[in-house]
């Protein structure tokens, strides 16, 4: 499904470089036309952003409970990942979904994990919180490495029961 949106983001791109190119349009339609083609881009990279299923490469949510990992440790042929099968808090309750993440490989993040999935096989559920490691201020699209976070996890804390 990837493959045809990319196909067809291709596709339209060039309809709209020969629609510039050889029409005899006003500049103004051609303008329009060069907007649209980028609205149309935007809107969908972020669909095929979105999918569910391929784990996403955004950062954590800031809060969220760990449901699973799987580790790719680092060789010479390859750079090592983390995957990750969260579900976010919400004002304290379940997101939707669960969603799959990956992470760069880091040996304490490895250790951190693979003990919190210790525990949740024994029982335990695992809450874990995500912060943007403190850096430099600014745009975070100009600067390579800034999606970096804090990640903890810790247990769960038990609900508080009202009182009858």
């Amino acid at each position: 499904m990837t493959l045809a949106v990319v196909l067809g983001c291709v596709v339209l791109a060039m309809l709209a470089v020969l629609a510039l190119l050889w029409s005899r349009w006003p500049v103004w339609l051609k303008g329009l036309l060069v907007a649209g083609v980028c609205v149309f881009y935007f809107w969908a990279d972020e669909a095929v952003h979105q999918m569910w299923g391929w784990p996403s490469t955004d950062p954590l949510p800031e809060r969220f409970v760990l449901l699973a990992a799987v580790f790719e440790e680092p060789t010479t042929k390859s750079a090592g990942a983390l995957y990750v099968w969260v579900q976010a808090l919400e004002n304290g309750k379940p997101g939707k979904a669960p969603r799959a993440y990956q992470l760069p490989y880091a040996k304490d993040l490895h250790a951190l994990l693979s003990e919190g999935i210790k525990k949740a096989r024994q029982g335990v559920t695992q809450m874990g919180t995500a912060e943007p490691k403190a850096g430099k201020r600014g745009l975070n699209w100009l600067r390579p490495g800034s999606d970096e976070q804090n990640v903890k996890i810790r247990d769960l804390p038990a609900p508080q029961l009202p009182e009858k």
